[in-house]
């Protein structure tokens, strides 16, 4: 495996990680408790998500030369 298709994976790793924190503070906030901070949570996860498929998506177009083996 090369360089490149590890860290691809290991992008698609942070953005499934970074949904389902996102998805769990959705149901914290609004099942169990009404807290401001798993707003700030959910706030924080599609930023954090924005921020991966653009840096992706910018590492995918750097790299399209290079092959995945």
């Amino acid at each position: 495996m090369s360089l490149k298709a590890v860290h691809i994976l290991f992008i698609l790793a942070s953005m499934g990680i970074t949904i389902f924190f996102g998805i769990w503070s959705a149901q914290q906030y609004f099942t169990v408790e009404k807290s401001p901070i798993y707003m700030a949570y959910i706030g924080a996860s599609v930023f954090c998500l924005a921020i991966l498929v653009v840096y992706g998506r910018y590492f995918l177009k750097k790299l399209k030369n290079i092959s995945y083996l």
